[in-house]
């Protein structure tokens, strides 16, 4: 009996040491990673100046040091061995600080017979002489004075003759620049630094206590607020911005000269300090921007030299995938191009309602899935988290009513186009007005497809790829394009479609699985992230005011009767999954699908912004801060992620990214095909025009990868933006048309083409001058065709033809009003 006992009690031991191995792997899968840096810094020394007279300033001018003194000048020659001392210009100002940015730098001047400053000078550097080029004159003097350089703005803080802290800001690149007075910080302290990022400001002022400093923001919305204090004291000039969301500044625990200062970065968006790892000089007298980091000069031993050295951040190596990351990653793709397989080999190729609207036989829930699929590409997975990060929830707001949006779109616009057994949406625009009217729209959104959004959703993965293994946005680009690219030419709508649904799983799953993750590692859990996410506002949703300038309620209200009711018609990506329905019924319910899933996916994916922002606010140390705010997810996914989660996110990505780009390929091979190919070739078969469609599809596939190069080499701070401005200034006009044509009677083709033409070119004066918030330019648009056209058909004949079918209304004759 014992020793059954004793088996017994083994047996049940099993179990429990199951649970307790199983708990220790899940606690090392979970556990966050050591708080340790992300950045290094490279340091190194320049050569000593000799001089006795007590240096001023330095700073980068013309890509060369430059040291200032009283009346005194030197620049580091091209060798980098030698200073060359400069002859200050005849007459010139006394020096009273310099303003730079590492490349550019601004003299600041003093009043005659007065500390204060009174001028700023642009300063260049020639082989043996300063170049002064003196802008507009102070509107006041200012003591204390310190300012910074960012957009073409000048922003200059110092304390007026009246003792009040004044904000002076200019346009440098302006015909006839002027300065602009702002009220100043609250204290009327004596600046320290000041630093200007956008068009924001931030200045740091001595704490009356005297052991810190009080950093304050401003913003032309909110004006000041402050952002807490400096974890010690500043030398004094020594901040400067650093990549798109940070600021270096040198700081030491004591205000003597002689105790170490250390290099932090502060986190414009977290408000965050972290210490850099490598850099503490002592003794510092003067501090310059430096290339991603500073330069700083020293007293030397003998008071007969300065010293000087530089630290410069450096970008962190990319932490490699391993190889968990990489099964999971091959079996995704391996399965996307298995599905593509799959319906090459069993469709047939001779048919293209099936390559373009997949036989018609897809299940709604199948095309709803689809719908939503489309609608989340990269810029969902990568762009609205960092926007979310960055801001707050306001642009959720947009899901929220583009929900009652889409009911009306099931209810009478897609049921009415699925009864026409359309392939190209803008079939209707020949049948209501004219061909040349649907050759003129159907162009407009290839351009609207190719320009705004295929590069934006190549690029953004490729960009987290790169992030995170190393392999350069180049191929990363090219890679994901021939993917999606194979498939997509197999498989044809069938493949779109199921691809499509995969993709939804394996892109939420991932979503789902690094909220969790950060909540897990946070020591409050969702208490610690709920009351973190509500005192910084970053789930503030709904904005009521009244500004065009701003992406208000009122404005989404605006934009989804626009951008949703009257644009759902003419895009064909989203249209030719209902369009592959069984039935105007079927249709009807992918749209219901559709919007049933869009708000708790738009909630993921805002939410993953949020926990990123409580996150590096914990633990600011672990941001690179030479990333580009687009990068703040794939960051985090490279470097806090498991083995084989960050495998499944990179599938997410790719997902992401292919699910709306084989939507988009297979979308306008269909247009090139049915808009043009078929109207402009005698007697097409449906073979050739298969094959036709097959070699569109890899040709737009391969100018959407050209496209992404492009994109790559310019510095875009949010592409989010970006797409939203280029889809409002190239896809509106054309949109206004369905309106004209399903919701009235009376406009005809040449009030329709008038009303086309006239919408892009107002919209893009709209741009031009910067008149509104880039939301509101697809509206502007739709709604500039809509009344200028309608208004230009009232001038010419009303339609003869019937429109029985193709209105709104109850089928009556076309003469009718």
């Amino acid at each position: 009996m014992r020793g059954g006992v004793g088996i017994a009690s083994a047996a049940s031991q099993v179990p429990r040491m199951l649970r307790v191995l199983l708990g220790l792997l899940l606690l090392a899968v979970l556990v966050p990673v050591q708080a340790q840096s992300l950045a290094s810094l490279r340091g190194g020394k320049l050569p000593s100046l000799e001089t006795s007279a007590p240096l001023r300033d330095i700073a980068v001018v013309d890509g060369q040091p430059l040291a200032l003194s009283d009346g005194e000048a030197w620049r580091l020659d091209r060798t980098g061995k030698t200073w060359v001392r400069l002859a200050w210009p005849t007459g010139a100002a006394p020096a009273a600080g310099i303003i730079d940015d590492g490349t550019q730098a601004w003299l600041l001047t003093a009043a005659p017979d007065s500390p204060d400053v009174a001028g700023v000078a642009r300063l260049r550097a020639s082989d043996d002489r300063l170049q002064l080029q003196p802008l507009a004159p102070l509107p006041m003097p200012l003591r204390g004075a310190r300012g910074a350089w960012s957009n073409d703005t000048l922003s200059i803080a110092g304390i007026g003759a009246d003792g009040k802290a004044r904000l002076l800001q200019l346009q440098t690149n302006a015909e006839q620049p002027r300065w602009n007075t702002l009220a100043g910080w609250p204290g009327d302290g004596i600046p320290s630094s000041v630093v200007a990022r956008a068009a924001t400001v931030f200045v740091t002022v001595p704490d009356p206590s005297g052991t810190t400093e009080r950093l304050w923001r401003w913003t032309a919305d909110a004006g000041w607020s402050e952002r807490g204090q400096v974890p010690g004291r500043l030398l004094p000039g020594s901040g400067h911005a650093l990549g798109q969301a940070n600021a270096l500044y040198l700081v030491r625990d004591g205000a003597h000269a002689d105790v170490p200062a250390r290099l932090m970065t502060f986190q414009t968006i977290t408000s965050a300090w972290a210490t850099l790892p490598g850099a503490a000089p002592a003794g510092v007298i003067a501090v310059g921007a430096w290339t991603n980091g500073m330069f700083w000069a020293q007293h030397s031993a003998d008071g007969r030299h300065a010293d000087f050295g530089y630290a410069s951040v450096q970008s962190s190596k990319p932490l490699l995938l391993r190889w968990l990351d990489w099964i999971v990653i091959v079996v995704y793709l391996a399965g996307m191009i298995g599905i593509g397989l799959f319906f090459y080999l069993r469709e047939k190729r001779n048919s293209t309602s099936n390559f373009f609207v997949g036989g018609r036989s897809i299940p709604y829930w199948a095309a709803g899935v689809s719908l939503y699929a489309a609608n989340t590409s990269s810029i969902s997975f990568i762009a609205i988290p960092a926007k979310a990060f960055e801001s707050n929830w306001q642009y959720l707001t947009n899901n929220l009513i583009a929900v009652f949006g889409l009911m009306f779109v099931a209810v009478w616009i897609v049921p009415l186009l699925r009864r026409l057994d359309l392939m190209s949406v803008f079939s209707y625009l020949e049948t209501r007005f004219h061909p040349g009217i649907r050759m003129l729209a159907s162009a407009l959104c290839i351009l609207t497809q190719l320009g705004s959004r295929m590069s934006v959703i190549l690029f953004l993965p490729a960009l987290a790829i790169a992030t995170i293994t190393g392999i350069s946005v180049t191929w990363s680009v090219i890679l994901m394009g021939g993917f999606t690219i194979i498939y997509t030419a197999m498989g044809g709508m069938k493949a779109v479609i199921w691809t499509d649904f995969v993709q939804v799983i394996v892109k939420m799953g991932g979503a789902i699985f690094a909220i969790g993750f950060i909540i897990w590692g946070l020591h409050g859990g969702i208490g610690e992230f709920m009351s973190t996410a509500m005192a910084e506002h970053k789930m503030h949703l709904f904005d009521f005011s009244f500004d065009l300038t701003k992406a208000t309620v009122w404005g989404f209200l605006f934009l989804v009767l626009f951008d949703v009711v009257l644009t759902f018609p003419k895009d064909q990506v989203l249209m030719q999954r209902t369009l592959s329905t069984k039935s105007d019924k079927e249709a009807g319910r992918s749209i219901w699908m559709f919007a049933a899933i869009m708000i708790p996916g738009g909630f993921v994916f805002y939410m993953i912004g949020t926990a990123m922002f409580v996150f590096y606010k914990v633990h600011p140390e672990r941001m690179n801060p030479l990333l580009p705010i687009d990068a703040t997810f794939p960051l985090f996914i490279a470097a806090e992620l498991p083995m084989g989660v960050t495998g499944l996110i990179i599938a997410g990505i790719f997902a992401a990214a292919m699910a709306t780009l084989s939507g988009i390929m297979n979308s306008v091979a269909t247009l090139i095909s049915v808009d043009f190919y078929d109207s402009l070739v005698k007697d097409p078969t449906q073979k050739k025009s298969v094959f036709f469609a097959e070699l569109m599809t890899i040709a737009v596939g391969l100018i959407g990868i050209g496209l992404a190069l492009l994109l790559s080499r310019f510095d875009v701070h949010s592409l989010f933006d970006v797409s939203i401005e280029l889809a409002g200034l190239l896809g509106g006009g054309f949109a206004g048309a369905y309106t004209l044509g399903m919701f009235t009677r009376r406009a005809n083709s040449p009030g329709v083409a008038i009303g086309i033409g006239a919408s892009i070119l107002l919209t893009l004066v709209a741009w031009w001058f910067k008149l509104v918030h880039p939301y509101f330019y697809l509206a502007i648009s739709i709604l500039l065709c809509i009344v200028i056209g309608y208004l230009a058909s009232l001038f010419f004949p009303a339609p003869a033809r019937s429109l029985k079918g193709l209105t709104i209304y109850a089928d009556r004759a076309g003469r009718d009003e």
